[in-house]
């Protein structure tokens, strides 16, 4: 099952299905390493739940939840069956 990255909780673990959105967001994410088939985490979440940062390549990234939103990721238990 797809769901949006900004669904991923604490220290879960998934990997990238998807970007989509307004082209040069897309591209800007692409460039930061959210490119599909790669394994992401979410690692740190701000009290408000905005931004919250995402370890992927090695780099941890800070998004914003509309900019988490335009990512669509797989958990890992999917991929492995």
């Amino acid at each position: 099952m797809e769901l949006p990255l900004s669904a991923l909780g604490w220290d879960e673990r998934a990997y990238i299905s998807s970007v989509s959105g307004q082209p040069d967001m897309v591209r800007r994410l692409r460039e930061l390493g959210f490119l599909p088939g790669t394994g992401v985490c979410c690692e740190l979440i701000s009290p408000a739940g905005s931004p919250a940062a995402y370890r992927v390549r090695g780099a941890l990234i800070a998004l914003r939840k509309r900019d988490a939103d335009m990512v669509m990721v797989a958990s890992d238990r999917e991929r492995e069956e």
